[in-house]
């Protein structure tokens, strides 16, 4: 069983940066889809952790955690409005990593790791994150990962699925395009290009298909994603 803190080892590809941050539009499908009327597909839902095995990692991580000190000693704090719960924060090597911590019963209810991607050069690497994220069942459905991942987007991070999603992460990601706008790409050559809407069946099954949603400050011009204004930093600081 991997722990999230291992993310932190991955490298990162030593790639020259392009000019353009995401690149031009795809054509998969006719017609221009509307932001109001845009219709979301399912990927590869096709992932399933049985609850004892979650509940087992997040036991064995929550004592590595507490003898490491990293839960509390080098970690900042998060405060959505989600009672008796603490979300802790802490970056290493620029993943991002949240731990829920309940408090009351001393467990960890889950975590969120927002992955840098190996599959981008290092021009997107700044603002792009992948996450990964488990919860146990009696956690479920109460806020918590909407909360965490509209942290992420709030600090100008754009998310990229992954390849395979679980049912739930599937159904995150729907309810966060009702406020976020999502996008369907192609990871490809170490670039991301946008894909046109609708995305036929073949595209969708695709490994190297995924969706994006578009953080803070980021908006779809000339079919490639761009700042929507000028900032002195791709993402702020907790």
């Amino acid at each position: 069983m991997f722990e999230p803190w291992m993310f932190a080892l991955l490298p990162l590809p030593f790639i020259t940066p392009r000019q353009a941050l995401l690149g031009e539009r795809l054509a998969t499908g006719r017609g221009a889809r509307s932001c109001a009327h845009r219709h979301t597909m399912e990927l590869r839902v096709d992932v399933q952790w049985s609850a004892a095995a979650v509940d087992d990692e997040l036991k064995s991580l929550h004592a590595r955690l507490e003898r490491s000190g990293l839960l509390k000693g080098s970690s900042n704090i998060i405060s959505p409005q989600l009672p008796g719960l603490v979300l802790r924060h802490r970056e290493a090597d620029g993943e991002h990593y949240i731990y829920v911590e309940d408090v009351d019963r001393g467990c960890l209810a889950g975590y969120t790791v927002f992955n840098r991607l190996i599959e981008v050069n290092r021009s997107l690497d700044r603002f792009v994150r992948a996450p990964h994220s488990k919860y146990a069942v009696e956690y479920q459905r109460r806020g918590i990962a909407t909360a965490v991942y509209e942290w992420a987007l709030g600090q100008g991070f754009c998310l990229v699925s992954g390849a395979r999603q679980s049912q739930s992460a599937h159904s995150l990601w729907i309810s966060l395009a009702s406020r976020h706008r999502l996008e369907y790409i192609e990871v490809r050559n170490k670039c991301i290009h946008l894909l046109a809407s609708p995305v036929d069946s073949l595209t969708r099954d695709r490994l190297q298909t995924r969706m994006v949603l578009l953080g803070e400050g980021w908006q779809v011009e000339a079919d490639s994603l761009k700042p929507s204004h000028a900032r002195a930093s791709f993402f702020r600081r907790v």
